[in-house]
């Protein structure tokens, strides 16, 4: 009996619950991706290129036996069931808000079992309660839990004897333009440089890693600069590696890493818990915000259009959206300083810079990504975050010293001097020719942020 393997975020042969469930039945396994328009279409190039390129590598790993067919799961999987006279389906469980009804879906309308083994997670959403049996709310209690319940050692990997059926084939990588603007150069980029893809690729970055700059990761993680950060968030947002392989691999002295794994099950755990906060407000009651600025409006779009340009005027910020358009990647301490920029300095919600990192991001993350912003914002689960405002010359100078991340993506500020080059317009030259000034007063926006919450609390 063939035992069908549907692929998803899971997209690697070792460490593979599901498949190691696909294979015990000493059958024969017929691996399968379905492109699901659903998921597609809100997809931006960046992160369709590196899907496309990911099933490619894995192909290449089944020897040209992945089955790739579009459409939507619930009619494609039936279909090919009968194909291959399969007599199960499997795959990892998902447990995000479209992926559990659309696994719901396709159970009820296959006349074989779907089984649902392991996840993308060392621990699954929802099974970390606290002693009232809910939900953790604050990360600091989640992260305790997580910790004291622990997750098994990785899978052992198996080799299925692989069967194949007509393939739909993958797609070529669709058209890539950053359109980074640099001083006076308008015209665009070629596109995005993206990352090497793929399981073997994923190891690879993995042990650098390990070997690398992992033992200095607690001190120097905010500076991008350095570029010191394991870089296997996109790896792990397509699968190609397990979170339970890189805690595997961790020692007593690598609990700040550690941190950073247990925050992307964190936000997995509220999501599941709170469906509606993928794309809206954890936190309800600060809907009623007021923005300066929609992202629709003439100004806000104005300014929503320099924010994704990198043209703000505040390097720091304006090399971190270079950076996106360029890697489909930003730095984790850029990314918060850009968020905070739009949302309180630039008065655009919130949704909107969310849509954006998606759109760009190779390894945009709903949950991870919906409550990054929100957390930043100040309607997450954070308590009171609101009153965290970056201000981006301190943090430039603080995460980026010598100015050389600055440099790395806004060359026409590379000539500046350390002391100038987070506050061009102070130079005694004045700010290099079509670089532009500052597009807001951060401390005005900082108090208008503040007043316009302040506001928003005593009408209680």
């Amino acid at each position: 009996m063939v035992a069908l393997m549907w692929f998803r975020r899971d997209l690697r042969l070792r460490d593979n619950p599901a498949l190691a469930a696909a294979t015990a039945g000493d059958g024969d396994v017929a691996p399968v991706f379905v492109l699901d328009p659903a998921l597609l279409s809100p997809s931006g190039g960046p992160r369709l290129a590196v899907l496309f390129r990911t099933l490619r590598a894995l192909d290449s790993q089944l020897g040209g036996t992945l089955i790739l067919r579009h459409g939507k799961p619930e009619t494609v999987l039936p279909q090919l069931c009968a194909e291959v006279g399969a007599g199960s389906v499997h795959c990892a469980a998902d447990f995000g808000p479209y992926g559990s009804a659309r696994d719901d879906r396709v159970a009820a309308a296959l006349a074989v079992p779907l089984v649902r083994t392991g996840s993308s997670y060392a621990v699954p959403p929802g099974r970390i309660t606290n002693g009232s049996g809910t939900n953790y709310q604050v990360y600091s209690g989640f992260y305790r839990a997580w910790l004291a319940r622990g997750w098994p050692q990785p899978a052992t990997s198996v080799r299925p004897r692989w069967v194949s059926a007509p393939s739909d084939g993958v797609p070529p990588d669709p058209a890539l333009s950053s359109g980074v603007q640099s001083g006076t150069d308008s015209a665009p980029s070629s596109g995005p440089v993206l990352p090497d893809v793929g399981e073997a690729a994923a190891r690879t970055a993995w042990r650098a890693f390990l070997d690398g700059s992992l033992n200095r990761y607690a001190d120097e993680r905010n500076r991008p600069d350095l570029d010191s950060t394991s870089r296997m968030s996109v790896h792990l947002k397509w699968g190609t590696v397990h979170p339970r392989t890189l805690l595997a691999d961790l020692g007593a002295g690598h609990e700040v890493f550690r941190k950073e794994l247990a925050w992307r099950e964190f936000y997995a755990d509220v999501l599941h818990h709170n469906p509606r906060s993928a794309r809206d407000y954890y936190r309800p009651q600060l809907k009623a915000l007021r923005y300066a600025d929609s992202a629709d409006s003439a100004a806000g779009s104005e300014r929503m259009r320099a924010w994704e340009a990198g043209r703000t005027g505040y390097p720091i910020v304006d090399a971190g959206m270079r950076q996106l358009l360029a890697e489909g990647w930003m730095h984790n301490r850029v990314r918060m300083i850009v968020a905070s920029f739009l949302v309180k300095d630039l008065h655009v919600e919130w949704t909107a810079g969310a849509r954006h990192f998606m759109a760009h991001l190779v390894d945009a993350d709903l949950a991870s990504n919906s409550h990054g912003w929100q957390w930043v914002a100040g309607t997450g689960t954070d308590p009171a975050p609101y009153y965290r405002i970056f201000n981006p010359t301190l943090q430039g100078r603080k995460f980026d010293p010598d100015g050389t991340y600055v440099r790395r993506h806004v060359p026409e500020l590379a000539h500046l001097s350390v002391k100038h080059i987070h506050e061009p317009w102070g130079d005694p030259n004045g700010a290099p020719a079509g670089y532009p000034a500052p597009i807001v007063d951060h401390s005005a926006e900082r108090n208008a942020s503040l007043a316009d919450y302040n506001a928003l609390r005593n009408r209680g």
